[in-house]
């Protein structure tokens, strides 16, 4: 994940899920607390400022409209060059997730499902992150076939987050799906993340 996006995630982290009510960060302590540098603060907030997302101010800037930086990061995020395995396991999803080694971040699906009271579709792949291989084909037969496991590499502050992506990732991930369950997931999350906000 490039740099611009984890400030965008952490960002959109503490306004959806710490409920930042005034919405207003410092560069400098963004920077120290991601341990990025204020340039790529800078850079991070060069779009969503132009259009009108964020509104800077100094040292300190305001989002003002999280909606359109949650679909402009959406709109951008290329997951495909994170992933370094999609194989077939002979396993249902819930047993693939059930067996999966304890310091893998789960994503899209998975995490959604977490999120949701229910999901609103079926899933028939299994999306991780992870930071290597050894554990997952210790505890898995990988196959041919039609692929329902999907590793991507972690980025260095995705397990700072816990054991699944951030709400506002799991939407941005599975907003970039071509399957026709990703929309239903969307949907749902973003009801979830507007009934947080209200």
């Amino acid at each position: 994940m490039k740099k611009i996006e984890m400030v965008w995630r952490e960002v959109l982290f503490q306004i959806i899920e710490k409920k930042k009510e005034d919405r207003r960060f410092t560069q400098k302590d963004l920077a120290e607390s991601l341990g990025i540098s204020t340039s790529t603060i800078f850079q991070a907030l060069k779009v969503p400022r132009r259009m009108g997302a964020v509104r800077v101010t100094g040292r300190f800037f305001t989002v003002e409209d999280w909606e359109k930086l949650l679909y402009h990061w959406a709109s951008v995020r290329n997951f495909e060059r994170e992933v370094f395995l999609q194989a077939h396991v002979s396993l249902p999803v819930f047993e693939i997730e059930g067996l999966m080694p304890p310091d893998v971040v789960f994503g899209f699906y998975s995490a959604a499902r977490t999120y949701l009271p229910a999901p609103p579709a079926d899933y028939d792949r299994v999306y991780v992150y992870a930071k290597d291989l050894i554990e997952i084909k210790r505890r898995f037969e990988l196959g041919r076939g039609r692929v329902n496991l999907v590793v991507l590499r972690s980025d260095p502050l995705i397990t700072g987050y816990g054991t699944k992506t951030t709400l506002a990732q799991t939407f941005v991930d599975l907003w970039n799906l071509a399957d026709w369950q990703a929309k239903d997931f969307t949907r749902a999350l973003k009801e979830k993340i507007d009934g947080l906000l209200s």
